[in-house]
């Protein structure tokens, strides 16, 4: 997530480093500062954003396990009236509902990962605001008495080049692994999906001759 990186970035932010790189250290600091401040407000809203998703994905889960229940309760009714058709159809439907509960798990996971996300880069954000908040005067007068420091200022520069040019090989890399395991995927998707329609099928007549067992069972 883009917003997490820009906040990430200004949690590593040594504001000492920032000062010796400014024509104006005042004027920069302060917008380090106010930059901060906007995105403490913007992560504060996408944390809300997040939770609000996060309790509709539940309301969903819930909603698709009752729709379940409905498809199976009509599935035996159908076995009551001697009606195998019906009773295939509505298991078809049942069945729908029980895979997306394992997607709905899948996301609601995913989603609680992203709100913790959201909320430890937000308290990490809110404490390095703190603490930049305290330092600036503090930083503008120890500027006025560092400028010796330069050379070693050019040489971290050059650092931060290597590595940033590390990271785009890393990037390109990563993706170039990205599209060679989609294309295997793609290569095995006609298969696993005629393999799938056959296990459906016998799972939907394995759970009509349970049902039908347990009517017999039950008369």
């Amino acid at each position: 997530m883009a917003l997490l990186d820009r906040v990430a970035t200004l949690v590593r932010a040594n504001l000492n480093d920032l000062i010796d790189k400014a024509e104006n250290p005042e004027t920069m600091l302060k917008q380090v500062i106010l930059d901060m401040e906007n995105q403490f407000l913007q992560v504060k809203t996408q944390v809300a954003i997040a939770l609000a998703d996060l309790h509709l994905l539940e309301k969903k889960k819930k909603e698709n396990a009752e729709k379940h229940a409905e498809w199976m309760r009509k599935a035996e009714l159908a076995v009551d009236k001697k009606d195998d058709i019906l009773a295939r159809a509505a298991l078809e439907r049942a069945m729908t509902f029980e895979q997306l509960a394992g997607s709905y798990d899948q996301q609601l996971a995913d989603q609680a990962a992203q709100v913790e996300a959201l909320k430890s880069a937000l308290k990490r954000l809110e404490g390095k605001l703190a603490e930049a908040r305290a330092k600036v005067e503090l930083l503008i007068a120890q500027h006025r008495s560092s400028r010796a420091a330069n050379k070693a200022a050019d040489a971290q520069r050059s650092h931060a080049g290597e590595s940033r040019s590390f990271d785009r090989m890393k990037a390109q890399v990563a993706g170039a692994e990205a599209l060679a395991r989609a294309k295997a995927e793609l290569l095995r998707e006609d298969v696993e999906a005629r393999l799938e329609k056959l296990e459906r099928e016998d799972k939907i007549e394995a759970l009509l001759l349970e049902l039908k067992e347990r009517k017999r069972l039950s008369a």
